[in-house]
């Protein structure tokens, strides 16, 4: 067996970001340990041929699924502990406060932000916060790797309930960080912006508002989120800069990967809350809603 640089665990691999930073660690000779949410993800993931990757069966809406999970990857690890955690694993499902159900915003806070605390904790130990609890030696205090959005930085109409999923992990993170500084973990947020990733097919029923009385802007809203998403960044390139920084002993407390970061990142934080509403207006084509 080739040696292994690290143990990193990253949630959320079967697809998109969490793939590719799978293979990018593996390619720098981490051990990964990946979750997906069913035994058929773990099968077809094991042919990425490496023995360095480790499937871990793992459902952040199954609060019952997380404590087994994270004791597969303690046997494994044993007394080197982890390096790293990278909470990858997210869902986005669009749709207007006023219509969206409660039952989906719940499920998007239940992955984004509720699943992801307990994970953090049940790693905690794992990472160093309790001294001799996973044995002695580790190459240095672990760290953890929050991958927020853009959005948790930026209200987006129609991504209300994701947006502050998103708010809520930036804020969470800020604490964290402060509460293990004694430990000297780390708590990283990385905070994409557009990425070329199938997010939005899997954001549910494109359909689901037609008949609303948000139904035209809403389509608009579809539509500008994915000509944005063609012109994103690449999933490797966010993956890269996630394992990059899994290997840094003192990361930035916050990472912005953006495609033309200025018109999409640095101006709209410099706008006005009314000069941007204005903008968002005006793109989404908002003013026949109440005709």
């Amino acid at each position: 067996m080739n040696e292994i640089t690290q143990n990193v665990l990253v949630t959320g691999v079967s697809s998109g970001i969490g793939a590719a930073t799978a293979r990018a660690l593996l390619g720098r000779g981490a051990r990964v340990f990946g979750t997906v949410r069913s035994p058929d993800d773990a099968r077809e993931l094991k042919k990425l041929g490496d023995e360095r990757f480790v499937p871990v069966v793992l459902d952040l809406a199954k609060p019952e699924t997380i404590e087994p999970g994270v004791a597969l990857v303690a046997s494994r690890v044993e007394e080197t502990g982890l390096q790293c955690l990278i909470n990858n694993a997210g869902v986005a499902r669009p749709g207007p406060v006023a219509e969206q159900p409660m039952q989906e915003i719940r499920a998007m806070f239940e992955i984004n932000f509720f699943g992801l605390v307990q994970l953090t904790r049940a790693c905690l130990p794992l990472l160093g916060l309790e001294t001799g609890s996973a044995g002695g030696a580790r190459l240095h205090p672990g760290k953890i790797i929050n991958v927020s959005s853009g959005a948790g930085k930026i209200g987006i109409p129609f991504l209300a309930a994701y947006v502050a999923s998103k708010h809520a992990l930036e804020g969470f993170s800020h604490s964290l960080r402060r509460e293990l500084l004694p430990w000297k973990i780390p708590v990283v947020v990385v905070g994409p912006g557009n990425v070329k990733t199938p997010i939005w097919d899997k954001g549910g029923d494109a359909l689901a508002y037609a008949g609303g009385r948000f139904a035209a802007v809403y389509a608009n809203f579809l539509r500008v989120m994915r000509d944005g998403e063609k012109k994103g960044m690449a999933p490797e390139e966010v993956a890269d800069l996630l394992a990059r920084i899994s290997e840094l002993a003192k990361p930035k407390t916050r990472y912005e990967p953006v495609a033309q970061k200025f018109a999409n990142w640095t101006l709209p934080r410099l706008l006005p809350d009314k000069a941007l509403d204005g903008m968002f207006f005006k793109m989404l084509g908002m003013e026949g809603v109440r005709r």
